[in-house]
């Protein structure tokens, strides 16, 4: 088995959401041990010859592999774990009930693994996939379905590449204020550069807004987006008057907030 200690030096390397490394790439350049690396080469030859192997194959990626880490993101269980999805000779429609199988009967280190593989069956395959169908939208339900959960680990695995490209704005917003709200940091979400909107710069303004009628910090990660658009006008108003209020723990924050909102109005302008 795979040691469960730490495969690169003290800190794991920052990843990208955006642009995350391929979890194939990042386990054949930290070779796993060689009884490590039989099962899983045997595994994927299983599965691609029968892909109903994999109901048992999945499951048992941790204790065959091991959980050290490879990356910020990746341990060598979730990465092994997308490489067996990958062998799938699946594509469209029964690429995406298998994926739901797997999903709903497993426990949230699996389902972790199937979220965070969902981007790479969204395109044209290479090597033995080509040709297959894509996944395109058939596995929102999967996304969907971790967004409406409070396990922070999955909200965070859904909102990546897949999530994010494919979610309309109206729930892709939500699931950014969901993060917010449970404290997942923004960075680690995909396509927020590039949808973020005024309309979700308003409900982060309204979310900074009660924080600080509360007399509680606002996550420094809001206030780029707030800052970017119309509504950072009107949110620093609103501040400029918390700063009046009654409660010194109000007033405080709100001094705070209002000093972070004209550090990120300044930034987005320059």
């Amino acid at each position: 088995m795979l040691s469960t200690g730490p495969t690169t030096a003290e800190s794991p390397d920052p990843a990208d959401p955006a642009d995350p490394p391929d979890p194939r790439t990042l386990l054949a350049s930290r070779a796993p041990d060689a009884a490590a690396r039989a099962w899983l080469d045997e595994a994927v030859a299983r599965v691609a010859d029968r892909p109903a192997a994999i109901h048992a194959l999945f499951p048992a990626a941790r204790r065959r592999c091991g959980r050290a880490r490879l990356d910020a993101r990746w341990t060598v269980d979730e990465a092994a774990r997308v490489v067996l999805l990958t062998g799938l000779p699946l594509g469209g429609q029964p690429l995406a009930d298998e994926l739901a199988r797997l999903f709903r009967h497993g426990d949230p280190a699996e389902q972790r693994a199937v979220l965070r593989a969902l981007h790479l069956f969204d395109g044209p395959r290479d090597g033995d996939g080509a040709g297959r169908e894509p996944l395109g939208d058939l596995a929102l339900p999967l996304v969907r379905e971790a967004l409406r959960g409070n396990d922070s680990s999955l909200v965070e695995a859904a909102l990546g590449p897949y999530g994010a490209a494919r979610l309309p704005d109206a729930e892709y917003r939500q699931a950014v204020l969901k993060c917010v709200f449970q404290e997942i940091p923004l960075d680690r979400t995909a396509s927020l550069t590039d949808r973020a909107d005024a309309e979700l710069a308003r409900m982060l303004a309204d979310f900074a807004h009660e924080r600080v009628a509360a007399g509680r910090d606002v996550p420094a990660d809001v206030w780029p987006v707030v800052g970017a658009f119309p509504a950072a006008d009107r949110l620093a108003d609103r501040l400029t008057a918390e700063t009046s209020a009654a409660p010194p723990a109000r007033r405080a924050a709100a001094e705070r907030a209002l000093r972070a909102l004209h550090l990120a109005t300044a930034s987005a302008s320059s």
